[in-house]
């Protein structure tokens, strides 16, 4: 959500805490809870949800679903109900869908709707409307569909569904998870085989989760990179959802427990698919204690109890190849790098520039503004750490963006002199309750005095 006259901005301060301890739960995973609601609303009977996130984003994703003919309820905290209405079933909503500052499920959306036959209205906040969306457009208009937008295939747009969808063999100029998903979405209720190439591995709860449903989903890596596969037109059952904590969240706190001298937490219940577990993988290269503890699967994906213990940190590169399972985490991965022993390089990440904000430029402003040296790339960052205790001080232009405001708001935990961030509304949109889960283990969170 974007802040206006009506809602003012609302700036937050971390101060230096003492040691971070305990057990935590972050919310559930942003990526799984708005597919289990989309393909929930996909199937044909019940699907049953657990542990959803309950955040603006997800929220968005459920009243679009209903918009689309699915009847959703929430029965209680995390616990909610879709009927879906199968495959090809979605009915044209009456008025236009805001998914307010949504990427993933504006994108995902567009692509179960661009093979049925009727036209949806999409908007957004003023963050989600500056976001191109002609990544995702390309394929679908491959496949049948039209769109028709604003310049630059900025939202608001219209996505005119195509009756006679065509499967397609489309290999994805750029890795990237919401752009595959949205067309095995759009493949979904497309006769024939869909089939999606990416250069390198991106997150799969889409293609776990669409086998989950009843769909046949076939995945082969080969040297050009990886193949998935659809088979067009399967019939998707309702089906029983628990949905684990989100490893983009549970980011945050481990380097917040890794930086923060005499740190100790544990957190539960984490998602640790291996496309999305780089970011602990780092921060192990890093030198951080991170035990893996009580390793089980929960609906298809691995999960785990997360134990981080703060030490000394130390500078390294970070693969390139390695982006893609922790695009989302890179902000947060700058703060521990800022602490670290010597100079961190990160590449490859592109992908960031187009995020909420110009992540990697505003990630350089802020350590620039909190007295870290870094070095703004067009692919990434070159971090000089100060190896112990970061200066702070300064506030923090969050541009409206929640991993920036959260990731400042870590570095104020471990800083000399306090960081504020100029606006922290927007963090409910992923992680409601951030500040309270932060206060619940030790850290100073409050109001600028």
């Amino acid at each position: 959500m974007t802040h206006s006259a009506a809602t003012p901005a609302s700036p937050l301060r971390a101060v230096r805490s003492g040691p971070l301890k305990g057990t935590l739960r972050v919310p559930g995973d942003k990526s799984i809870s708005h597919r289990a609601l989309i393909l929930g609303g996909m199937s044909v009977g019940e699907t049953r949800i657990t542990g959803l996130l309950e955040g603006d984003d997800v929220l968005r994703t459920a009243a679009a679903i209903a918009a689309l003919g699915a009847t959703v309820d929430r029965s209680g905290t995390g616990a909610w109900t879709v009927h879906g209405r199968g495959v090809g079933g979605l009915a044209e909503p009456e008025e236009l869908l805001d998914l307010g500052n949504s990427g993933t499920g504006a994108r995902l959306l567009m692509g179960a709707v661009a093979t049925h036959p009727f036209t949806t209205f999409f908007t957004g906040d003023r963050s989600l409307c500056r976001r191109p969306m002609g990544r995702i457009a390309k394929p679908l208009e491959e496949m049948g569909a039209r769109f028709v937008s604003r310049s630059g295939q900025r939202l608001p747009l219209a996505v005119q569904g195509t009756a006679t969808p065509v499967p397609i063999r489309y290999r994805l100029p750029v890795a990237s998870a919401q752009v595959k998903s949205a067309v095995l979405l759009a493949g979904l209720n497309t006769a024939g085989d869909t089939i999606v190439i990416e250069p390198e591995p991106t997150r799969d709860h889409t293609e776990n989760m669409l086998r989950a449903f009843g769909a046949t989903v076939d995945v082969m890596d080969g040297k050009d990179g990886r193949t998935v596969r659809l088979i067009g037109q399967p019939e998707l059952t309702g089906q029983i959802v628990p949905v684990p904590a989100d490893p983009s969240s549970a980011a945050f706190f481990a380097v917040a427990a890794a930086i923060v001298p005499g740190s100790d937490l544990t957190l539960t219940d984490v998602g640790i698919n291996h496309l999305r577990a780089g970011l602990f993988e780092t921060l192990r290269d890093m030198g951080v204690a991170i035990e893996m503890l009580n390793l089980r699967d929960l609906a298809g994906e691995p999960v785990a109890d997360i134990r981080i213990r703060a030490g000394v940190l130390r500078g390294i590169e970070v693969p390139p190849e390695r982006a893609p399972r922790m695009i989302d985490e890179y902000p947060v991965l700058a703060i521990a790098a800022a602490a670290a022993e010597g100079r961190t390089v990160m590449r490859g990440l592109q992908e960031l520039r187009v995020k909420e904000s110009d992540r990697l430029a505003a990630v350089a402003r802020g350590l620039k503004a909190t007295g870290i040296q870094v070095e703004e790339l067009p692919d990434g960052l070159i971090i000089q750490g100060t190896g112990g205790a970061l200066p702070g001080g300064g506030q923090i232009a969050t541009e409206s963006d929640h991993r920036i405001a959260m990731s400042f708001l870590i570095m104020g935990m471990a800083a000399k002199t306090a960081v504020t961030v100029d606006d922290d509304t927007m963090i409910a949109t992923s992680f409601p309750g951030f500040a309270d889960l932060a206060r619940g283990a030790g850290a100073d969170l409050g109001k600028p005095r």
